[in-house]
């Protein structure tokens, strides 16, 4: 260990800093340590990379018969299958699911690419990998349970990861940052922890609390492929391999296994995965070639701007690099500010209230939920089924008029008016897909 510590407060407007035992979302970082718990099954002859997950789990189905008989365990977490992203079902309606939900949602969800064709991103799917390899560990217990129970016992037990939790209250009530983002104005500002709580029915894809301290006894897990500090061996060094396999391209000289990203552009292989959920942003990864690795937990949506120029600020400093980091970070730093400049240009805030006044009192979707709109004093909310926003309004290059919502955190979420089937209608997107909010009573 070089160092590990801490930079900044917990709390904006606090003094109680952060340090090396302060808790934070690691997010979708969750992903690696699931299929680590995946690879001891392997070992443990519970399961195969090979085996098609219906026989693992008879009761696993996708929207697509075809795509389901393909899915094998390793193609869970491999962000190939050519199943979508699909996030806003688990965003917007998150308070009325279990673990078992996410078999549910997937059930449902179709292909939008061929097999193994494309990179697409899947945290439902993921998801489903945890609980699969959690209901193998111990059958007898719901899927959540049976999932913290075997990430505990298996995997944070052994790599004295004590301060890890998936215990959102827990992790509350301790040492831990508090999540920050921009309001319109860009103006650094807490934010709301209940969009975090989207993510605990879908733990597996990226619901841990973890410490720079703990992470740091994960990456060196990685780094002695496999061999704990006492010299045991808690993962193959087979299956701890596996997972950094190429299952898909993701870009020049970057390639995703499972729950893993290999990152090869300046010559040097790096194991990594970033993570982010609302207010936290993080990265960890290994040189195997140097021997060295590094952790990096943040507290704001900022923080994301921090990763790509930390990874490539490590590899300067050991091979004595052409120093691009510091300039990739202020670049980024000043385009994001011209893009919220601009858009900030676009927006009427608050909302405007002739916009307002044409908007229905209550919306739902079969597969999103409900928006309830209310007004505080001049500002206009949109209230989801888990949590909430004040919105601006914005004319589009259409001429459509969309209500965008600008809570830190929350930023970007546009929704359209529209009038569908003679009734007022809300409409959102994403990457692939259209949501229609429908007027109700």
């Amino acid at each position: 260990m070089v160092y590990e510590g801490g930079l900044g407060v917990r709390k904006l407007g606090g003094v109680t800093p952060v340090d090396e035992h302060t808790l934070f979302m690691v997010a979708s970082n969750t992903k690696g340590m699931t299929t680590l718990l995946l690879a001891k099954l392997v070992d443990e002859h519970k399961l195969n990379w090979d085996e098609p997950v219906t026989q693992a789990y008879p009761e696993f189905r996708l929207g697509s018969g075809d795509t389901t008989r393909q899915v094998e365990i390793k193609h869970l977490v491999c962000a190939c299958t050519g199943m979508p992203r699909q996030d806003f079902e688990w965003l917007f309606q998150f308070k009325s699911y279990t673990p078992e939900s996410t078999f549910t949602l997937i059930s449902h969800m179709l292909p939008t690419s061929r097999f193994g064709e494309v990179f697409q991103y899947s945290n439902l799917m993921a998801s489903a990998a945890g609980y699969l390899g959690a209901h193998l560990y111990d059958p007898a217990l719901e899927l959540g349970p049976a999932y913290d129970k075997a990430m505990k016992e298996e995997i944070f037990g052994p790599l004295g990861m004590t301060e890890s939790t998936f215990d959102m209250e827990r992790a509350q009530h301790s040492n831990f940052a508090s999540p920050h983002g921009d309001d319109v104005d860009q103006h650094p500002a807490v934010a709301g922890m209940d969009t975090n709580y989207s993510v605990v029915p879908f733990r597996p894809a990226g619901g841990l609390w973890s410490s720079a301290h703990d992470m740091t006894h994960y990456a060196l897990l990685e780094l002695s492929r496999g061999k704990l500090p006492n010299g045991e061996q808690l993962v193959s060094e087979e299956n701890l391999l596996m997972r950094r396999k190429p299952q898909i391209s993701t870009g020049e000289d970057e390639t995703y296994g499972m729950g893993l990203e290999v990152y090869s552009r300046w010559g040097i292989p790096i194991v990594h995965h970033g993570g982010a959920m609302f207010g936290y942003k993080s990265d960890w990864m290994i040189i195997p070639d140097a021997g060295v690795g590094a952790v990096l937990l943040t507290n704001a949506d900022n923080g994301v701007m921090l990763l790509d120029p930390f990874r490539r600020r490590l590899v300067e400093v050991l091979y004595d690099g052409k120093p691009e980091a510091a300039g990739d970070l202020d670049s980024a730093a000043q385009n994001y500010h011209a893009y919220m400049s601009k858009e900030r240009q676009r927006l009427t805030v608050p909302a405007s209230a002739a916009e307002v006044a044409q908007l229905a009192a209550h919306y739902t979707n079969e597969s999103l939920g409900s928006i309830k709109i209310e007004h505080h004093g001049a500002d206009t909310v949109f209230h989801f089924d888990g949590w909430q926003s004040a919105v601006a309004s914005r004319k589009n290059d259409d001429g459509t008029v969309s209500f965008v919502t600008i809570d830190p955190t929350r930023y970007g979420f546009a929704f359209v008016r529209a009038e569908r089937n003679a009734k007022r209608s809300l409409v959102v997107r994403d990457a692939q897909h259209e949501y229609v909010f429908i007027e109700t009573d």
